[in-house]
């Protein structure tokens, strides 16, 4: 494989249409860029696995057994992207234009995934011209591509992956600019569903308003809000915060509102888990249950997902840390990350893993890219990570 192979992958992927459906109703999904992957996989000497419980959304194990004796490690990316509505041009283009591959999901995360198909089949020797049996690697250690669907929306694709499959150590490579992410916030999500009584407008007295009440709840959210960010902050992360998303009720405006309905974000960093705040967020509701008359509600968690922080001691860490100051020139940056990646739940299955990928922006925007120089970059960080780790 020359050196511009993963700029090559790259601009395959960003040609295939893989919109998540979750997203945006009837788009196209992992299908086509599942089995573009697999023959990828399949033609350097992989055996691969196609994971489906979720029928048109499947996702790809590609493994190289290793001879034995050595750590086996994961490496995860996403294969789905969001949607393309008002992208500006061709967000399947793929196009290479001073020094950066444009299009849909270029740096969140294609880019990342070409590094990973590339560095997989460098470090254990794989050539990709054989016809016949594939060779054997030249690792100790068993290295374990998966290509998931669905990151963007639930993240079908990794808990997939966890019901069947293991290693020592795993690499998530979600967009970094080529910084090394040890941690990042958690987030749940909650609806609180508020009671009232229906009345005539002229009479709000012979009703119980769900809308007040929300504003109660309004309020009490931000005396939490203030609480959160008076605690003491992680070093990588700040402080969680705590939101209204949406919030809907009443009927008309000559009507007491007999039902309001609110949903709340809750981000949090790594001391907190997503019972503890939903917890918090019970006694809070609660409070308001007893000292409010009328006040009732219902909470219901609608997602939660545990931050993620690794050890910096952790095998994985040092030995990426070092490839990295010897392709970059320089001891890459350490950081967290406010948002949520699928090394949330690699950590919390016990699999040691930290995140690191390619360098650009747009992610989510209506035009993206990745700096194809730092796409080879990560290529090279990974194939030494994995010959150093695996060995």
């Amino acid at each position: 494989m020359s050196e511009d192979e993963s700029v090559r992958v790259l601009q395959a992927l960003v040609g295939i249409d893989s919109v998540n459906p979750d997203l945006v109703a009837g788009a196209a999904g992992e299908r086509m860029i599942a089995a573009w992957c697999a023959d990828w996989l399949t033609t350097h000497g992989f055996e691969v696995h196609r994971l489906e419980e979720h029928p048109g959304r499947p996702t790809i194990v590609g493994i190289r057994r290793g001879t034995g004796g050595g750590r086996s490690l994961m490496l995860n990316g996403h294969l789905d992207t969001v949607g393309v509505g008002g992208y500006a041009g061709d967000p399947f283009s793929g196009e290479l234009r001073d020094g950066n591959v444009f299009g849909r999901g270029a740096f969140d995360m294609k880019g990342g995934v070409a590094a990973i198909l590339v560095a997989a089949a460098r470090a254990t020797g794989a050539s990709g011209t054989a016809t016949g049996p594939a060779e054997a690697s030249v690792l100790a250690g068993d290295v374990i591509v998966t290509l998931v669907a669905d990151e963007e929306f639930g993240s079908l694709g990794t808990m997939e992956v966890l019901r069947s499959f293991r290693a020592d150590a795993a690499i998530v490579a979600e967009p970094s600019e080529l910084c090394l992410t040890l941690a990042h916030r958690g987030f749940a999500w909650f609806e609180v569903e508020l009671t009232g009584r229906s009345a005539h407008g002229s009479q709000p007295e012979r009703g119980i308003d769900a809308i007040a009440h929300a504003g109660l709840v309004l309020r009490a959210l931000d005396r939490l809000r203030v609480e959160i960010e008076a605690a003491p902050a992680h070093p990588l992360l700040g402080h969680g915060t705590v939101r209204v998303s949406t919030i809907t009720g009443g009927t008309d405006a000559a009507t007491v509102a007999a039902a309001c309905t609110l949903t709340i974000e809750r981000r949090m960093v790594p001391e907190q888990s997503p019972d503890q705040v939903e917890a918090e967020l019970r006694a809070l509701l609660e409070r308001l249950y007893d000292g409010v008359a009328g006040f009732r509600f219902r909470l219901t968690r609608l997602v939660g997902r545990a931050a993620f922080e690794a050890d910096p001691e952790w095998p994985i860490v040092r030995l990426l840390a070092a490839r990295a100051e010897q392709v970059l020139g320089r001891r890459p940056l350490r950081r967290g990350e406010p948002f949520w990646t699928d090394a949330g739940l690699l950590h919390e299955a016990g699999i040691p893993c930290l995140v690191v990928g390619v360098d650009g922006g747009g992610a989510h925007a209506d035009t993206e890219w990745a700096h194809a120089a730092s796409v080879s970059a990560l290529t090279d960080i990974l194939t030494g990570t994995i010959a150093d780790f695996c060995a």
